[in-house]
């Protein structure tokens, strides 16, 4: 099935779905990507404070940091091409991408794949006290940055 890579700018952990102030953005494409993950989609999500190596390794990804530097993150890559870069993708973007990437490899038909677009009750958390409501996540006490 298709592959989707996420370059991340610095965060406090994986998702940035942490700590007393949550990007309700982040919690959303958090959900999200665990969302197409469960229909078979391989993610792979890298944070240029945890995994810099990620980052120096990506043609793709050293090319952009050279022509737009931080501005340029978040980027997502699909099937090894550049797909978006400085915003998070709607979860309509992610599939649609999945989607070509299983038709360019001539797999047969994928829509019922993506059929359920119900949202996940929670997404996955950096911090055990980091709690989804819907598309919003709540934390309590320090959380993992502090």
């Amino acid at each position: 099935m298709a592959t989707i890579e996420v370059f991340d700018p610095a965060m406090c952990c994986s998702t940035g779905v942490c700590g007393p102030s949550v990007d309700p953005a982040l919690s959303t494409f958090a959900a999200n990507l665990g969302w197409i993950e469960k229909q078979g989609v391989t993610v792979a999500r890298h944070n240029l404070s945890q995994e810099p190596g990620a980052f120096a390794e990506s043609p793709i990804i050293r090319q952009l940091l050279t022509d737009q530097g931080d501005e340029a993150l978040p980027a997502v890559v699909v099937a090894g091409e550049l797909a978006a870069w400085g915003r998070y993708p709607t979860r309509e973007e992610l599939i649609s991408w999945a989607l070509r990437s299983l038709t360019d490899q001539n797999i047969g038909d994928t829509d019922a794949a993506f059929a359920d677009e119900t949202p996940m009750a929670e997404a996955p958390a950096c911090c055990s006290d980091t709690v989804m409501v819907g598309d919003v996540s709540t934390s309590e006490g320090s959380g993992c940055c502090g």
